[in-house]
């Protein structure tokens, strides 16, 4: 296991989470549209609720890069790596057209879940 890889895949994702939530939270109708999805009250309200969420997951990611213990940080990277691949089928299944952000978002979900597990693998 590289426990610097999962350090700094940590690390990435947080930003990235920490981008993504900001927006989220502030303009949510610019990922509603870019997701083609239908832009409500309910829709915007849904996805800042999610903005929040993610925001915390995007602080715990960090502080989790700073672990000390190998093996609750190789804990945390396996619950990342479900988690981030996880992301990547849900985008694509969304019921919505697909667009180039739906696929491109997707691919993020799927870029970390490959680096967690090659971290997580690699001797």
């Amino acid at each position: 296991m590289r426990v610097n890889g999962v350090r700094k895949t940590l690390k990435a994702g947080s930003v990235v989470f920490g981008g993504s939530a900001i927006v989220l939270i502030v303009i949510p109708s610019i990922f509603i549209d870019l997701l083609a999805l239908d832009s409500t009250n309910q829709m915007q309200w849904s996805m800042r609720m999610i903005g929040v969420t993610v925001f915390a997951l995007a602080g715990n990611m960090w502080q989790n890069s700073e672990q000390i213990s190998v093996t609750r940080l190789m804990q945390v990277a396996q619950v990342m790596f479900i988690s981030a691949a996880s992301l990547g089928i849900l985008t694509l299944l969304i019921p919505a057209e697909l667009t180039w952000f739906t696929c491109f978002y997707a691919a993020i979900g799927f870029a970390f879940a490959i680096s967690y597990l090659i971290n997580l693998i690699k001797n």
